[in-house]
């Protein structure tokens, strides 16, 4: 709690570790509050800071990213304060990000989608199938800021061709992880690629890239388990918008009520 808003949800172990440091964190049965001497966002970013480094030594937050998210009920809502990207699901407070959808058009109108496979010695999710351009929205740039930002670290994608890219949706999760909640919303984009195009990863955090017809997406996706949790999720919105799950799918009104609601799942 700040200010009397409720912006994170946090598990016993977390609470308890919080507790430890009272000049911070009152902690009761009931709540978690930010104590009320600490007034504004630079004030409350830095006691926080120096918390969550002290709770990366002992082991209870995996590591600090060095990437700042705001922190507040919502995307359009006041910031309180900043937390370093990698407490976010320990705190259990909202994470936005970009995922975009990219694509190219074939012969009659046939889709094939570009893939990404993540480095093995990616801390989250190694080795699982991604896509083409995704990442997380830190403090202090717009969304298409980002998503140009992202565009050219991990795909090699110029700014002029990532500008051509559509927003079409948001999706929104509740998932339960071994450090806490991850209470992500998603700005999802299409970006239709020209065919000679072929994206190379900048920032080593992509193995390989591969062009796979829509209907081989389809199948992995529905099938195994390959895909990082959150690209499946965007990848079924995209085959919907797309027509590839029509309205007749027995799924897929129940599909669109829990894209457009966050939902909670153990992974």
């Amino acid at each position: 709690m700040v200010d009397g808003q409720g912006v994170g949800l946090l598990n016993a172990e977390m609470a308890a570790a919080l507790a430890d440091h009272g000049d911070v964190f009152a902690v009761t049965d009931r709540a978690v509050t930010l104590v009320d001497g600490l007034r504004g966002y630079d004030a409350r970013t830095a006691a926080v800071d120096a918390v969550v480094h002290r709770l990366v030594e002992r082991g209870l937050v995996p590591r600090w990213r060095g990437e700042a998210y705001r922190v507040g009920t919502g995307f359009h809502a006041p910031a309180l304060f900043e937390l370093d990207r990698g407490a976010v699901a320990n705190f259990g407070v909202l994470g936005f990000g970009v995922h975009v959808n990219g694509f190219v058009r074939g012969p009659g109108d046939e889709i094939h989608m570009w893939i990404g496979r993540r480095a093995a010695n990616k801390p989250s999710a190694p080795n699982k199938l991604d896509h083409i351009v995704a990442g997380g929205q830190p403090a202090g740039l717009g969304l298409f800021e980002n998503l140009v930002k992202e565009c050219a670290e991990e795909a090699d994608i110029p700014a002029d061709l990532a500008g051509r890219a559509r927003p079409v949706s948001a999706t929104s999760y509740i998932v339960e992880r071994p450090e806490g909640l991850r209470r992500d919303v998603l700005f999802n984009y299409d970006l239709e690629l020209p065919a000679d195009f072929t994206p190379k990863n900048t920032d080593g955090e992509v193995a390989a890239f591969y062009l796979w017809p829509l209907a081989q997406v389809m199948e992995t996706v529905r099938e195994t388990r390959e895909f990082k949790f959150n690209c499946a999720v965007i990848v079924i919105d995209f085959l919907i918008r797309h027509g590839r799950i029509p309205p007749e799918h027995p799924e897929y009104l129940d599909l669109q009520r829990r894209m457009r609601r966050d939902i909670a799942v153990r992974v």
